[in-house]
């Protein structure tokens, strides 16, 4: 894995070479996005669902669309497609 210094959006994206952007997002020091948290003994299962809700919730918003996703216990993967059409109007 490549990490990278901060870079404006406009600079990451690039519509013109695809239209799928691979996302992921992770939480920090220990904490549980969903799942058994076995340094707490706390169950974060109910959080899975509110992910589910707020990915399609947004996709109701945004021009993109999700082609694939995972809420895994401490982070989250997302495929999605830029609908350049549907942002440009």
């Amino acid at each position: 894995m490549v990490f990278t210094m901060t870079q404006a959006r406009c600079s990451q994206i690039s519509l013109s070479d695809t239209c799928y952007y691979h996302l992921v997002s992770r939480c920090i020091r220990r904490a549980f996005l969903c799942g058994d948290d076995e340094y707490t003994n706390k169950n974060y299962e109910h959080r899975r669902q509110w992910m589910v809700d707020r990915i399609r919730f947004l996709t109701s918003v945004f021009a993109i669309e999700v082609a694939a996703y995972a809420v895994m216990s401490n982070h989250y993967h997302l495929v999605v497609y830029v609908n350049e059409q549907e942002a440009n109007s």
